[in-house]
Formats: structure tokens, sequence, C-alpha cells
């Protein structure tokens, strides 16, 4: 059976659901021609400003916590908007555009006044973009002057300066970055609809404080003795962009792409599940290298074709149904930690984690084998988490015959 990885995104065809975000890797055109190469599906320019607007960079501007088979875990940045001007990258839009017109380029864009967004629009439309994204969203540096989550933190502004740029968008469909620290993001992105403009972006990075040096007191990343907060980013924060996902997809209804902790193509899927069109890739595609993009495509076709499905259009908000509100699951559903004793490798683990984290039910008996006390254990499910081997598990039980079913 054929897979079609080819999806439509708020009226555009993308090859494939996967997109370089505007980041780093799309800060020149180089880059994004070795994306395209590579076989991305989309690539978002690095946000552009008017020349007017000043870009002043600080170096070092990231720092990474490292995860046990990982790059990172997460990832702290206190970059800004791209330093170049839309004015250098006009040219290089209808170059690009021509040498690779079956892949989407999109270009990202950020002011802080009305004529100066539209200004933005117009320009980038006449050069061939296939989109524009404007990031509502940067936690630091831009905030400070009024941009970034200055304006997506207030459905007011974020509505009115929606309005204006869709209004100066005469081809093209116009996407908000929005960020996930407001109260309730569907509130955000209600109001980016009611702007009329054509989908959202979920999310940008989280504000954060990574860590300190413990000889220097100083914070990551450290700039002459100081530091800031700053985006972190990376697979620490796919739980955070997923439930940004599912709520807008389930209390809105506007188009999504999804961005934020995305590694391998298992986070494309739960995207997709979550109800996003395209997922955008930053941190994996510069820890791993644009090279990714065959085993994200391979992965995703595979398990296409391995459910039985011919299109990732098929997969968009399938997992949606399966939410529910706390108060409507079911409180007679009984389940117990099941030990694989073939697997055990008798580390008392699981028991040391029941015993302080627990109900004290996983017992250590004669050479050292591991059982679960059904009349103790509840089936919390922390002890599967600790196993460090994979044999522990949760599965349903049956009370009145003390048996697993």
């Amino acid at each position: 059976m054929g897979v079609d990885l080819g999806i439509e995104f708020c009226g555009v065809k993308f090859p494939n659901p996967y997109v370089l975000a505007a980041a780093p890797p799309t800060d020149n055109p180089d880059m994004i021609r070795r994306g395209f190469q590579a076989g991305w599906g989309g690539a978002i320019i690095k946000t552009l400003s008017v020349k007017s607007e000043p870009v002043s960079l600080v170096y070092p501007m990231m720092a990474g916590i490292p995860h046990k088979g990982q790059t990172s875990m997460g990832l702290k940045n206190i970059d800004l908007i791209s330093e170049h001007k839309v004015d250098e990258w006009l040219p290089e839009i209808t170059k690009i555009k021509k040498e690779f017109p079956n892949n989407v380029l999109i270009a990202s864009i950020m002011a802080s006044k009305k004529e100066d967004w539209q200004d933005l629009v117009t320009r980038l439309e006449e050069a061939g973009v296939d989109m524009i994204e404007c990031s509502f969203s940067c936690p630091h540096g831009m905030p400070d002057r009024g941009m970034g989550s200055a304006v997506g933190q207030n459905a007011e502004l974020t509505e009115r300066t929606a309005r204006w740029v869709k209004e100066a968008a005469k081809r093209v469909p116009v996407i908000i970055k929005l960020t996930p620290q407001v109260t309730d993001i569907t509130v955000i992105a209600k109001a980016v609809q009611d702007s009329g403009a054509d989908g959202v972006c979920a999310i940008n990075t989280v504000k954060g404080l990574l860590g300190f040096n413990l000889d220097t007191w100083v914070p990551y990343p450290e700039v002459d003795g100081y530091s800031t907060y700053g985006g972190y980013s990376g697979p620490a924060i796919k739980p955070v962009a997923l439930k940004c996902v599912a709520e807008i997809a389930s209390k809105v209804g506007i188009p999504i792409t999804a961005v934020g902790g995305l590694w391998d193509w298992r986070d494309a899927v739960e995207f997709l599940l979550a109800g996003a069109q395209t997922v955008q890739s930053c941190t994996a595609a510069m820890a791993m290298g644009f090279r990714i993009i065959d085993d994200l495509c391979e992965g995703l076709s595979n398990y296409l074709e391995s459910k039985g499905l011919s299109s990732v259009q098929e997969l968009v908000g399938k997992g949606l149904p399966q939410i529910k509100q706390h108060a409507e699951l079911n409180r007679d559903y009984h389940v117990r930690a099941f030990v694989d004793q073939e697997t055990c490798v008798k580390c008392d683990v699981c028991h040391i984690a029941c015993y302080d984290g627990g109900h004290q039910a996983i017992e250590i008996g004669e050479n050292r084998t591991v059982t679960v006390n059904t009349e103790k254990c509840v089936g919390c499910g922390f002890c599967p988490t600790v196993c460090p081997v994979g044999a522990l598990s949760i599965k349903k039980f049956l009370p009145q015959e003390k048996v697993y079913a």
C-alpha cells in the first residue's frame, strides 16, 4: 500500500509535514537550500524585521541539559530575532522559490507598529513566500520593547495585531505563533481566529532559568559574569506543547502547526494525533543535522502503513476523543502493578520507590524475588517509571477474583 506523506495546511500543500522552525537553522538562504535538498517539506525563515528595528545579540546565547541517549533534554537560548533584515532576504526568497517550487517557504516576522507589520507582509508576499508566520511569542528580549510575548499574552493585542497582518496579506495565509505562558492558550487562539488569521503555531519556547554554575553562582549561559531568563526548548517541553495543541484543536478548531519537543517520528505522530497538521523542528535539527528528515519520513511512513492508513491527514486529531475532563474518568477501573519475572534483574529500585513514594506494595522475597501485594497496590503507575529494564507494567485487575484481566 502506498503512503502519501503530503498534507494541506491552511490551503498550502506540503510534500511532508516536517518544517524547519524559525531559528538558527533557517537564518541564511544556503541553510534553507540544504534543508530543502535534504527533504524537509517546509522552512520558516528566522524572524525578520524592518531595517529600523534594532537587534543586538549576545554570546554565548545557548546552554543545555544533557539527557541519557539524547544530545540535550532541554536547551535554553537567549537568542533574539534575526540580525538579517528583510531587505537582504527579498531577492533570495525569489531565487529559493524558483529552485524549490514544491517546498513551502514561510517568512516569520515581528514588528512594533502597524505600518511595519504591514510593510513586511507586502514585501515578503511580493517576493514569493508561501506563508507568513507572526511571532507573538518570543519570551525574552523583545517583550521589553512591547513585542513578542507582550503581544501574545494579551488577547486584545493579539486580535488587533493579527488583524493588521491579515489585512495586508493579499495572497498568502497568515499564521500566528503563540506563547504557552498564558492562563488559557485557547483564549489567545480564539482571538487569532476572530482576527481572520488562518492558523496558529503552538508553541514557542517556555521562559525559564536553566540553572546555576555552582562555582561562580552565575546562571547559564554566562555572558560576562551575568545571564538572564530565556526560552527553554527541546524534548523536555513536549508535554506542554502537546497539551496546548490538543486544547486548541478541541476548543477552537483553527488549523495548527505544532512545535516544541519533536525529536523523532513518534513525537510527530503524537502531535498529529493531538490535532496538528504540520510539525516544526528546531532543537533536534540543530543537534542532529538536517539528515534526520530521512528517519522522520521513513518512520512516519512505516507507522502509517502499519496502521492501515494511506495519508497523514487520517491521523490528524484522532487522539482527541480519548481526552476527557478529570471528573469524567472511570473511578471503577481497577489496575495493579505487574512484574515480569523473566525481565526483572532484582535491583530493588521499585521496592525503594514504592516504599518511600507509593503504598509499600512491592515486596522483596526469597532470592530477592519481587512480588506485588495486590491488597496494598492501587496501581498508581510510579514503579514502571523507575524500573531500569521495563520489568514492571500496570495491568487491569479484577479485585473480586484477585487476578489480572
